[in-house]
Formats: structure tokens, sequence, C-alpha cells
């Protein structure tokens, strides 16, 4: 499959479009919404005419702000987590919820039942697809067993002689590039997988590093890969990009999502050598930080996504996207008063502010 489809049909309106909303349409809960992913996600929504509420651990988290209302919630591992998103989502009158957290997806499915009985729709992943992604030795022997191109992995120093070097040393479980160290000796590698047993080895790959949005269907069909070059990246969140399309990407990003068995929203990163290989290097069974260039290039997998999760049994259409979009972040804020009104943006336009 490649990423983009050989024609182009008429424009339809997009599911979940503001020419489809009804007054009192119910609301759609999203979590994480002091996060990248979320405050884009967040973002989307508002702006398709959505009622949406965006839920964070954190009382000041910016896609609060941004939603309709925002509200405050436990974390995932807290074990009123679920209580309080149902409690949430009844006082708002939601029907959906979207996460975009992926250490929150356990809990999640865990109490998928009780948000169901509320009235609540989710469409999570499933757990073991999930707990595959967010190990990353697991999912280096499932990537390896399948055959998708990736990194040689060591998780032991016994492993290591198997991995070429240079190398990347980072935590078996986590994001970004948090923990994450490039040695170039074999005992220095040995050293640090010694001390700290929750770590793992790679090869260091070499190339072009690229990120690619998908969005798989309940039954695994791919809907959509947007790939695109991290041009510039801070503290692991892709700050500058491109979009562009690839035949070898979106293969090597079809064969790790059927890998690991994953639907819904993923976000695959890899590296492209010069010589045109792609492999990737993990997937995150999640929206990314960079939803929003995908966005801007045409794929709304976010209103296709939610129609997704009202409707199970939705024949999703396959998504565009236009490659050479570009995208450049800069900082923005949200501000509030002591009672948690809003105050003025006094950078904004006075139309934005009206």
């Amino acid at each position: 499959m490649t990423s983009t489809l050989p024609a182009r049909p008429a424009s339809p309106t997009p599911p979940g479009s503001r020419a489809e909303q009804r007054p009192g349409r119910p609301a759609v809960v999203v979590t994480g919404a002091g996060g990248p992913a979320g405050v884009a996600v967040v973002r989307r929504l508002v702006a398709l005419g959505h009622r949406v509420v965006g839920v964070d651990a954190d009382p000041t988290a910016a896609g609060a702000a941004l939603a309709t209302v925002g509200a405050t919630v436990p974390r995932a591992d807290h074990a009123r987590f679920v209580d309080a998103l149902v409690a949430v989502a009844t006082a708002s009158g939601a029907d959906a919820l979207v996460g975009t957290v992926a250490e929150e997806l356990p809990a999640l499915s865990a109490g998928a039942d009780q948000l169901a009985r509320a009235g609540v729709a989710t469409w999570l992943p499933d757990p073991d697809a999930v707990a595959l992604c967010c190990d990353k030795a697991a999912f280096a022997r499932a990537l390896r067993a399948a055959g998708v191109p990736h990194p040689a992995t060591a998780d032991t120093g016994a492993g290591l002689a198997q991995v070429p070097g240079p190398w990347v040393v980072k935590p078996r479980a986590g994001r970004g590039s948090r923990g994450v160290r490039l040695l170039d000796t074999r005992a220095a590698v040995a050293d640090a997988l010694r001390e700290d047993p929750s770590l793992i080895a790679q090869t260091r790959l070499g190339g072009r590093e690229f990120t690619a949005d998908a969005l798989v269907a309940r039954d695994g069909r791919l809907l959509t890969v947007v790939p695109r070059w991290r041009d510039d990246t801070r503290a692991g969140i892709s700050v500058k990009g491109t979009t562009f399309d690839s035949p070898a990407v979106t293969d090597v990003v079809a064969g790790a999502l059927e890998a690991v068995r994953l639907t819904g929203p993923a976000n695959v990163q890899g590296f492209v050598a010069d010589d045109g290989r792609a492999t990737v290097v993990e997937v995150n069974p999640r929206f990314s930080g960079g939803l929003p260039l995908t966005l801007a290039a045409g794929a709304d997998v976010v209103s296709t996504y939610l129609t997704g999760i009202r409707d199970p049994g939705a024949d999703l259409p396959s998504l565009w996207f236009t490659p050479g979009v570009r995208m450049s972040r800069y900082f923005a804020e949200t501000y509030s008063a002591d009672d948690g009104s809003p105050v003025a943006d006094p950078c904004a336009t006075t139309e934005a502010r009206a």
C-alpha cells in the first residue's frame, strides 16, 4: 500500500465537520489535554464545532483551557481514574472518549465496560498490542519475527555480541528522548546494561529520521500513513517537519503495525538510509505530538477516529494527504484568572478575541 491513492475523489463533507454539527450534540472527552497530542486533538475537535472536555491530571493543562470546558482527573495509575472520567463525562453529557496518552491505555481498557455503561464509547487497541509497543525489547523481538526491518537490539550483556555499533542506549519503557545515550564503545554499553537492567542497546541508525502518523481500522485495514521528515526536534518533539510520500516507508510502517496488531491511531518512527531502505525504530499506540502537520496535509485522522469510536461498524474511508507540506512550530499561551476564567490573549487579533 502506498501512502497516497491513485486518484483523489471529490471532497465530501468530512466526518465530524461543522456542517454535520447539531445543537446539543454530545461532548467528547479528550484525555492528556496537557500534552502536545492532547492539545492537537482538542484544537481539531473544537475547530470542527464539537463540544470538547479536556481532562488532565494537571489543573493548568493548556488543552483544558483550549477545550470547551476543562476538568482535572487523577493520574491513570490512581484507583479512581476511570470513576473520575465517568463523572466528568456524565456531568458534561459526553458520549465518546479519545485517549492521547499511551500509559493510560491499560487503565482505559480495564475500565471500558464501566465507561460503556455510562454511555461513553471508546475504541481502544488490544492490551497485548499496547504492551508490545511500550516494551522496546519485546517490540524488537516481534518485528524481527515478522521480518520487519528494525535495528539490532539487546537487553542483556550477553546479547550485546549480536548488536553492531555504534550504539544508542535507552530505557526499555519510555518516550521522547528521555534517558537516551549515544555510546561508541562496546565496553561502555556493557557497563550501562549491567548498571541498569531497564535499559536496552540498539545499533545506532544512520540516514534521515522520519515519523509517520497512521490510522488502522478495527478490522486491521490501514486507512492512512502520513510520513514526515523530522527536520528539527527538541526534547523528542518535532518542531519542524515536512510531509513526504514513500512506498518504502509506507510498506515498512504497514508491516510494523501488522506485526503488533495495533488498531486505532499510531505514530511510527524510523530512519530512511541513503540507499532508500526504511527501518522502523518504534511504534507509539497513540496520536503524535506532530499531529497538526498530518491534519494540515489533509488527513483528518482525528474526526475519522471519532466516527469510528461512535459507530464501531462504520466503513471508515481511506485518508489522503499532500506531500511537501511544511510545519514550523512556535510557542503559544493560554491565560486564566484565579477563578479559572479565561483572560484575553494580548497578542490575539480583535476578531479572535470576539
